[in-house]
């Protein structure tokens, strides 16, 4: 409950740091600073959770993002308080504006119930439809659990691929692109993302039902190929919408020079 408070909390002030009107453009920085610690900390107590399933990889996957999480918001503390009037809006706020969209986008599924179950539902029926589709004897023995030669596998939100369709999104609609090249972008990645990750979703119940690795068919299926398959498939997605958005290339670019400034002690531009 807690963990949840955080998240709304921290979503709550990304959002008004993004949306408050430019003559308190100071003061986006200071409660965009408080937002990503507040995300800071919700990343920050989920390594148990990887640790608990032996998903090792996500242990050190979540860790970065709270440290970046954290420099970013340092970085915007600064900002605060050697703030100058600048024209052009700060890399920082953009940034901000991506976690904000990305975050309205994943947070409701992520925490109201509802929402989560009926996504998790959906992707668990795909799941089963397509199984049945490749002959495979596969059942639905709950909402989000499904059994293949008795050998059972638990559908959780992360099967959904949701958090990933979240951080595209943020991306996509954070920087100023025409409508069609922003569309384009959207067609290249959100729909790609989710169909890919159903089929991920069947190899693991496949590899693990067969047994095609032996008693660690689930680790190797799901913790290491699938692990390495679906980062290709980002990089590759991510490579095509930089190409059709050479606007969000540039946003990370400066974001990079905001980052290395910072690590040298320099300020924030």
């Amino acid at each position: 409950m807690v963990i949840a408070q955080i998240l709304w909390v921290a979503l709550i002030l990304l959002i008004v740091a993004s949306a408050l009107p430019a003559r308190y453009l100071r003061y986006r920085f200071l409660i965009g600073a408080a937002g990503w610690f507040f995300f800071a900390i919700h990343w920050l107590v989920q390594p148990a959770h990887y640790i608990e399933i032996g998903d090792y990889v996500n242990v050190v996957l979540v860790l970065a993002v709270s440290l970046f999480c954290l420099t970013i918001s340092h970085a915007m503390a600064k900002n605060y308080m050697h703030y100058e009037n600048a024209d052009t809006e700060n890399i920082l706020l953009t940034l901000t504006t991506a976690a904000a969209l990305g975050g309205i986008f994943y947070y409701p599924f992520a925490e109201i119930q509802v929402l989560n179950t009926f996504l998790i539902s959906i992707v668990s029926e795909q799941v089963v439809y397509i199984l049945h589709a490749l002959n495979m004897p596969a059942e639905l023995v709950a909402w989000n659990r499904i059994d293949l030669n008795g050998y059972k596998v638990t559908i959780i939100l992360a099967c959904t691929a949701i958090e990933s369709i979240a951080i595209f999104l943020g991306l996509i609609f954070c920087v100023r692109a025409s409508m069609k090249r922003t569309m384009i972008a959207f067609v290249a990645s959100v729909p790609v993302i989710y169909v890919l990750n159903v089929v991920r979703n069947v190899f693991v119940v496949v590899a693990y039902g067969d047994q095609w690795f032996g008693e660690m068919s689930f680790q190797i299926a799901h913790h290491v190929i699938a692990k390495i398959g679906s980062g290709i498939a980002l990089f590759v997605i991510a490579y095509v919408v930089l190409q059709v958005l050479p606007e969000l290339l540039d946003a990370i670019d400066r974001l990079f020079a905001v980052l290395r400034g910072y690590l040298k002690g320099e300020r924030s531009v």
